[in-house]
């Protein structure tokens, strides 16, 4: 078992975990740690806890001190300041024609490191803009590309549902996202349709595949014969999993006819069927439903009469050697 501290950064997302070494932390406290990018403020979210040793993806980096007063001066100083930076950035990026999309910068705590971020399809040649930055900002300098997604999370917006994307509101880390998720869920597989302001699969697809996944233990499935108060047997064409309801081909060529899931009977379809029994077969065509009946005891009647052998008016003048009826059979010499 390990202690450690979970802590958040600016622009929210992931929380990564540290050592605490002998300090106490509590949630909502503000930390002073060291990253790849140099020394940040941390914003505290989980408080000192124990973990399992496997579940560390790599060994802990020290927490190197609570942050104080001066701390949060500085870091809102630079807040500030980065504003003003991201302007130099931008205009100097519009000069050199580059394919990059600002999207914005931050200092270290120690302000002895400047960061800006980008977005951009391919790989960018920003040798010559380095060039001019440094002398301009007179501290380390360093340009980092981040993703669509990323670049959502940091920026934010609003969703097709009409609400704070997930990624900058809650979602701390981004979900593997299929498009077989969504088709299971019964959405339209159409791109505009599923896809974010990040023009990625939304990932509210994720984590809300696992209610469908118990949703579709409890519903019918889109092909399933069922019976329902206005049809004996019609077939499933669609299939709500929230409002619980289906929809079914009952008029061919007709609208759907919508019922509650509760109000449906599956049918089970059985292979042993009676001798007196109907068989009714049905091809399923783009424009109709073509049925056909047929009779299994007349099927069955025709095929032993055919099965079935005259048998000779007198079998005694019946010459099993000759085949000859009528021939007689020779008298044996004693």
């Amino acid at each position: 078992m390990k202690t450690v501290v979970g802590i958040q950064f600016k622009g929210g997302g992931r929380v990564y975990y540290f050592d605490p070494l002998d300090l106490e932390f509590q949630y909502n406290d503000y930390v002073i740690v060291e990253t790849v990018r140099g020394l940040e403020l941390g914003h505290v979210l989980i408080g000192n806890r124990l973990v399992e040793d496997d579940d560390l993806e790599h060994d802990l980096k020290p927490v190197i001190r609570k942050a104080t007063q001066d701390d949060l001066t500085k870091e809102k100083n630079n807040n500030e300041l980065a504003k003003k930076s991201f302007e130099i950035f931008k205009h100097y990026v519009k000069i050199f024609n580059l394919e990059m999309k600002p999207l914005y910068c931050e200092y270290t705590i120690d302000s002895s490191k400047v960061i800006f971020y980008y977005s951009a399809e391919d790989r960018v040649d920003f040798r010559d803009l380095l060039k001019v930055l440094a002398p301009e900002f007179k501290i380390r300098v360093e340009l980092r590309q981040i993703g669509t997604r990323e670049a959502a999370r940091i920026m934010g917006g609003i969703g097709s549902c009409g609400r704070e994307i997930c990624c900058k509101k809650h979602l701390t880390n981004f979900d593997f996202v299929t498009m077989k998720m969504a088709k299971e869920q019964g959405m339209a597989l159409n791109t505009n349709k599923i896809s974010g302001i990040c023009d990625k699969l939304m990932c509210c697809i994720a984590y809300e595949h696992e209610l469908y996944k118990e949703l579709k233990k409890e519903l019918p499935s889109v092909g399933q014969m069922v019976k329902t108060p206005s049809c004996e047997c019609c077939k499933i064409v669609s299939v709500d999993y929230l409002k619980r309801t289906v929809k079914t081909d009952e008029n061919p060529g007709g609208t759907p006819v919508l019922h509650k899931a509760d109000d449906v009977e599956i049918i089970t379809l059985n292979s042993n069927v009676k001798d007196d029994a109907t068989l009714v077969a049905s091809i399923d065509t783009d424009d109709n439903i073509v049925v056909e009946e047929v009779n299994v005891e007349s099927i069955i009647k025709e095929k032993e009469n055919k099965k079935t052998i005259t048998p000779a008016k007198d079998p005694k003048h019946f010459n099993k050697k000759t085949g000859n009826k009528n021939a007689k059979t020779p008298k044996r010499n004693n």
